[in-house]
């Protein structure tokens, strides 16, 4: 049974979680706090197996509580903020301190609450399984991940197809569950003249703006979120802005970012299967692709188009990825051509463009 504490300074928000969490038969809420310093005792007394923290708190600061937290007693925690810039701000800042993932508030009780409790357990159940002692480098076990859509709803699979030779190369890159920072670690690395980087990471779409944001802060490449029919150019990042596919096109011996806002394909919108596919269909054997940490399987199917298409492949291993879903996935199914850890990726990268 997995005991949850719930943090929230809302006492309808309070209630809400405790009627979702304890549907589910593996669940317990063992407890409630309005605070951090409330649930600073009762973390003592109940020793939960999860937090659900909200991210912002009175009395004491949630990402304070988050850094004491995790300096103190590491736990899994998962962050439960409202759909808005600042609080896709601070949801990012915790990310870094130690939260194992996010969920976002529905705007109002009963719109979208049957999605939302779905992904609630669902995180819980995965943060449970995460030694946060060893953050963000121990693998947990897979969970389950029920596919709605194949990229064929978006894109369909063209067989043989033939790419016009061009020197320029982009490298596709896609990452869910612990790829905040994976993705971020990996861009830092990079110098700012390298080959445009297209990305496609399971993000709300009000977190996606903020994300970019700071990604741009941190990294001597120009960092942005995609916008249809701009063209792809050499020291950029075009991330996929929440709830669009992001697409690679050919116009001409140009390449193009092509926003779609189809069906979800293995439950997520934007889909890293849908742009791994764009990828090798529109780049082939100029392309790079690089699957991070995830829970499911998005992108494993790309990953071996690409492949097929002559591109180098890549993933993070096992060892160094929170949750080894998708870069698990694409292994098995022959994806893969090599596997790195975390550290060793943008290196990778470097040495491959040759």
């Amino acid at each position: 049974m997995i005991k949850v504490l719930i943090i929230d300074d809302s006492a309808l928000v309070r209630q809400m979680l405790t009627s979702i969490l304890e549907k589910a038969e593996d669940i317990e809420v063992v407890g409630t706090a309005q605070d951090p310093l409330v649930a600073r005792d009762k973390i003592k007394k109940l020793n939960p197996d999860v937090l659900t923290l909200d991210v912002e708190m009175p009395r004491m600061d949630g990402l304070t509580f988050l850094s004491n937290l995790m300096r103190l007693r590491p736990m899994p925690v998962v962050m439960v903020s409202s759909l808005t810039h600042k609080g896709a701000a601070v949801t990012l800042e915790a990310l870094s301190l130690g939260a194992v993932d996010f969920v976002s508030k529905p705007s109002a009780l009963g719109h979208g609450l049957e999605d939302y409790a779905d992904e609630i357990i669902g995180k819980v159940r995965m943060a449970a399984s995460v030694n946060v002692q060893i953050k963000s480098h121990t693998p947990i076990k897979q969970l389950q991940v029920t596919s709605n859509q194949s990229a064929d709803a978006v894109l369909a699979k063209q067989i043989g197809k033939t790419h016009f030779k061009t020197t320029e190369r982009i490298v596709a890159l896609g990452a869910s569950t612990g790829g905040t920072e994976a993705t971020a670690q990996v861009l830092q690395a990079l110098p700012s003249g390298f080959p445009a980087i297209v990305i496609s990471q399971h993000l709300p779409s009000s977190f996606s703006e903020s994300y970019a944001e700071r990604l741009d802060d941190l990294c001597q490449m120009k960092v942005k979120l995609a916008e249809d029919g701009e063209q792809i150019i050499p020291g950029h990042v075009y991330m996929a802005p929440g709830d669009e596919h992001l697409l690679v096109k050919r116009d001409g011996a140009r390449y193009v970012c092509s926003l779609n806002d189809g069906p979800a394909v293995n439950r997520h919108r934007p889909s890293v299967d849908v742009m791994f596919r764009s990828v090798s269909q529109n780049v082939g054997s100029n392309a790079l692709g690089v699957l991070l940490t995830g829970m499911g399987a998005d992108g494993a199917e790309g990953l071996k188009e690409m492949l097929d298409a002559g591109a180098f492949t890549m993933a993070q291993d096992e060892a160094t990825s929170v949750v080894w879903g998708m870069p698990g996935a694409a292994h098995k199914l022959g994806a893969v051509k090599v596997l790195k850890p975390l550290n060793q990726i943008a290196a990778t990268l470097i040495s491959n463009l040759d």
